[in-house]
């Protein structure tokens, strides 16, 4: 069963990495103690297993033991959300349906990638995931991965449906924002690109699920706070500090320099990713060291 409702879902959710060992192991130590920072740091809700995670390469046993270890660590203190997106519609539902007895608070949902259906394709497929759960999913639409947009008009009409409760929005596309806000005023808007996120709640976004939060949970958390609070003057204070690491976690593939700023920092014991991705490279080292000062 969940352990909190939606209405908890707002505000600053962190997309999680899994840490690892340098011979690529997952450092499930090391998870537990990026959980309790996050919860030290004022972030609002953790999303396990999503893009950020390295899912893709994760085995089901290690993305079984991954959700174990989150879900313990965190004893409900923080609303915590799971990618179950697959591309296939049958195993996305069986997934959901193995997860669906523990504690977890909702999906986020991605649509589905390299098949490159059609909208309507993307609605049943939605619509069957949905009717697999009862807890709350949120879509997740991120076409520079995926290769495919899912369109407003396909939004508003899942939006009909009563456990898909919002959307990430990783378009970068804030034209978007308005027109959900004027469809549906209740269904959750959390900006999932974090170089216009400050823009987008500023918007009407309910919140994000941020990468930068990993990294700077603390000065993320107090941003979308102030955006929320249309405080927009302190909003953008803290987004000009964070606004380097938000342009530069993506000069390699994420989560490539999110692993080494974190490293850096002290937060966990290597930036061990598991290929196709590889470590990053030593010419970007510097880009991100000026980052991490640039919040200070």
């Amino acid at each position: 069963m969940s352990s909190t409702g939606t209405n908890n879902f707002s505000g600053c959710f962190v997309a999680l990495i899994t840490p690892m060992f340098e011979n690529g192991d997952v450092d499930y130590t090391g998870l537990k103690k990026l959980v309790d920072w996050h919860i030290e740091s004022g972030t609002d809700g953790l999303v396990i297993l999503g893009t950020t995670a390295e899912t893709a390469t994760l085995t089901e046993q290690e993305q079984a033991q991954v959700l174990d270890v989150a879900i313990a660590q965190n004893q409900g203190r923080l609303p915590l959300i799971v990618g179950n997106g697959l591309n296939c519609t049958r195993s996305t539902v069986e997934k959901t349906k193995k997860l669906d007895n523990l504690a977890i608070d909702g999906y986020l949902t991605v649509t589905p990638y390299y098949n490159k259906p059609s909208q309507k394709g993307m609605v049943e497929h939605f619509k069957a995931v949905a009717a697999a759960t009862r807890k709350p999913i949120i879509l997740y639409n991120v076409p520079s991965r995926t290769g495919v947009d899912l369109s407003n008009q396909a939004v508003f009409e899942l939006m009909e449906i009563d456990n898909i409760v919002g959307i990430k929005d990783a378009t970068g596309d804030l034209s978007r924002v308005s027109a959900m806000k004027q469809q549906d005023s209740s269904f959750l808007l959390f900006g999932g690109d974090d170089l216009t996120s400050q823009h987008y709640l500023s918007l009407g976004g309910d919140g994000v699920i941020s990468v930068t939060a990993n990294v700077e949970p603390e000065l993320m958390q107090k941003m979308v706070k102030e955006s929320i609070a249309d405080n927009q003057k302190d909003a953008e204070l803290y987004d000009e500090k964070l606004c380097l690491l938000h342009r530069d976690l993506f000069i390699e593939p994420n989560p490539v320099p999110t692993k080494w700023a974190l490293k850096e920092k002290g937060l966990i014991s290597s930036d061990m990713v598991r290929l196709p991705l590889v470590t990053m490279e030593p010419n970007n080292h510097k880009t991100i060291k000026l980052a991490l000062q640039h919040v200070n």
